[in-house]
C-alpha cells in the first residue's frame, strides 16, 4: 500500500500528458482532486488490514524501502488537506488552461516526493525524495514567468543547491562510516562511532541542509520573498506543507530514528528554535505585506515545532508533531484568504487596505479563526500544541525557554490582531467600494480548514488519545 502513493500519481501524470487531445486537460483537475482525497482518507482511517503492515519493504533494482508509521500517517494527512487546498486555489486563481494544466501536473510530482520523503526508509532514497520535492518547487514558484516570481525563484534554487550540497557530502560521509544507507544500519553505526568528528560533522552538515530547507534562522532569508513572490497556489501549498515536510518533518525523522538525541542536537534543536520564534514574531511586526507578514509567522511557528522536538521527551515530540499538524492547517487557511483578498483588490499591501470584513464577510471571519489558533488562544487547535510544547520545555528544565515560548505568542497576537485590523476591521478603504466576496468553491475551502481548527481544539481530548498517545506509549 505505501508504495501505490508513488505509483498512482506516478502512473496519473504519464497518462494525463498522453497526446490525447483535451480530454486530459479537462480531466487534470478530477484526477488530482480524487488522488488527494483519497490520500487524506487512507491517512484519517489507517486500518491495518489497508495498509497490509506497518512496516512494508518494497525491494527494487535501487533496493528502496517504504514503510508508515503514526508519525507517516499525521503527514501524509497533512499534505494531502494542503495539496487539495492547493489544487481548488490554483483552479480558482490561475486563469490560463495550459498554465493550470501543468499546475496540477506539477502538484502531482510535488505530492510524489513528499509522500516519498515521508515513506523512504534510507538516508539516500531519502536524498533522492527531497530534490524531487524542491525542484518541483522551483517551477512552481517560477510557474508565472513573471519577474518578481523568478526572483523568488532564483532566491530558493540557490539556496536549495547549498543544502543539496550539504546533505549529498552527509550522505557521502555516512557512507563512508556505516557501509549502508538504511536508517537502522546508519543509527547502529553512527552510535558505535558516536564519538567520531566525522560522524559529527555529516549529522551537523546534514542538519544544517534542513534547517535551510525549512527556513531557520540564521538560514531564513530566502523564505519571505519566495512566499509573497509566488503564485497565490504556490503559496499555500509552500508555507503550509512543503518547507515543513522537506525541513522539520525530515529533522523530526531523522533525529528519531537516526542520529538519537545528544545533548548537543538538543542543545541546538532549542537554541535555533527560540531564535527563530523571536526573531520571526518580532520581523512580523514590521510587515506592510499580508504575505510577507504571514511568511514571518511561519519562520516563528515552526521555531515552536523545533523547540519541542528538541526537549528530546515524548511529550515534546508529541507537541512537535501536533504543531505540525496545526501549522499546516491553519496557515495554510491564512495564505487563502491573502490569495482571495489579492484575487478581489489586486493587492496584498496592508496599507491600501481596510474594512473589508464588510464586503468579505467569510474570509474576514475565516481568518479571525486562523490567526486566532496561531496565537495560540483556546480552545482552538493552536492553543492544545503550543500548550504541550510549552509543558515539555517547563518539565525538562527549560523553564526560560517556555517563558520566552508564551511570550512570543503575545506578540504573535499583536502582529496578527494589526493584520486583521489593517485588512479586515475598521473603514472599508477608498476604491474598495465594489469588492465582493469570493465565489463559493473558493470560500467553502477556507470555511473547512477553519472548522478542521475549530474541531481539532475542541475535541482535543479525543483526536489526542486517537492519533498521539502512540508516540508516548
Amino acid at each position: 500500500m505505501p508504495s501505490l502513493l508513488i505509483l498512482l500519481p506516478l502512473i496519473g501524470v504519464i497518462i494525463l500528458n498522453l497526446p490525447l487531445g483535451n480530454i486530459m486537460r479537462r480531466s487534470a483537475f478530477v484526477f488530482a482532486f480524487g488522488l488527494f482525497l483519497i490520500q487524506i482518507a487512507l491517512a484519517m482511517f489507517h486500518y491495518p488490514g489497508l495498509w497490509a503492515s506497518r512496516l512494508h519493504a518494497v525491494d527494487t533494482f535501487f533496493k528502496v524501502t517504504f514503510a508508515v508509521d503514526h508519525l507517516s500517517f499525521i503527514v501524509l494527512l497533512s499534505i494531502g488537506i494542503v495539496s487539495l487546498t492547493s489544487l481548488i486555489v490554483g483552479r480558482q486563481t490561475i486563469k490560463d488552461e495550459s498554465e493550470r494544466f501543468n499546475f496540477i501536473n506539477l502538484l502531482i510530482i510535488i505530492s510524489i516526493g513528499m509522500c516519498g520523503i515521508v515513506m523512504v526508509r534510507d538516508i539516500f532514497s531519502l536524498y533522492v525524495f527531497l530534490e524531487v520535492a524542491a525542484v518541483s518547487a522551483f517551477i512552481l514558484i517560477a510557474l508565472e514567468r513573471e519577474r518578481r516570481a523568478l526572483e523568488g525563484a532564483f532566491k530558493y534554487i540557490l539556496m536549495s543547491a547549498v543544502a543539496t550540497v550539504m546533505m549529498l557530502s552527509s550522505v557521502a560521509l555516512i557512507i563512508m562510516v556505516a557501509g549502508d544507507t538504511s536508517f537502522a544500519a546508519v543509527r547502529q553505526a553512527l552510535f558505535i562511532s558516536r564519538g567520531s568528528f566525522i560522524v559529527k560533522f555529516a549529522v551537523g552538515l546534514f542538519m544544517c541542509g534542513l534547517f535551510i530547507k525549512g527556513g531557520l534562522v540564521p538560514f531564513h532569508g530566502w523564505l519571505p520573498d519566495v512566499y509573497s513572490k509566488a503564485p497565490s497556489a504556490v503559496s499555500v501549498l509552500l508555507a503550509g506543507i512543503v518547507t515543513k515536510v522537506s525541513g522539520i518533518y525530515t529533522l523530526i525523522r531523522l533525529i528519531t530514528s537516526v542520529f538519537g538525541f545528544t545533548e548537543n542536537i538538543k542543545a541546538v534543536l532549542i537554541l535555533v528554535g527560540i531564535i527563530s520564534i523571536l526573531f520571526g514574531a518580532f520581523a512580523a511586526l514590521t510587515q506592510n505585506n499580508f504575505k510577507r507578514m504571514l511568511a514571518y509567522s511561519s519562520i516563528s511557528q515552526v521555531g515552536y515545532i523545533l523547540a519541542g522536538l528538541g526537549t528530546g521527551t515524548p511529550l515534546g515530540i508529541v507537541g512537535a508533531v501536533f504543531h505540525f499538524f496545526n501549522h499546516a492547517v491553519f496557515k495554510s487557511l491564512l495564505f487563502v484568504n491573502s490569495a482571495a483578498v489579492e484575487k478581489k483588490t489586486g493587492t496584498v499591501d496592508m496599507d491600501e487596505l481596510g474594512g473589508l470584513s464588510e464586503k468579505m464577510p467569510v474570509t474576514g471571519a475565516t481568518s479571525l479563526v486562523g490567526f486566532l489558533s496561531t496565537s495560540g488562544i483556546p480552545p482552538l487547535a493552536g492553543f492544545w500544541s503550543k500548550l504541550v510544547i510549552i509543558m515539555a520545555l517547563w518539565l525538562s528544565g527549560y523553564r526560560a525557554y517556555a517563558v520566552i515560548a508564551v511570550m512570543a505568542s503575545v506578540l504573535t497576537l499583536a502582529y496578527l490582531l494589526m493584520m486583521q485590523r489593517k485588512v479586515f476591521f475598521g473603514k472599508l478603504a477608498p476604491g474598495l467600494e465594489d469588492t465582493k466576496e469570493v465565489s463559493p468553491g473558493f470560500a467553502a475551502v477556507a470555511i473547512a480548514l477553519a472548522l478542521i481548527t475549530v474541531g481539532v481544539g475542541v475535541f482535543f481530548p479525543v483526536i489526542f488519545n486517537v492519533y498521539f498517545t502512540q508516540f508516548i506509549r
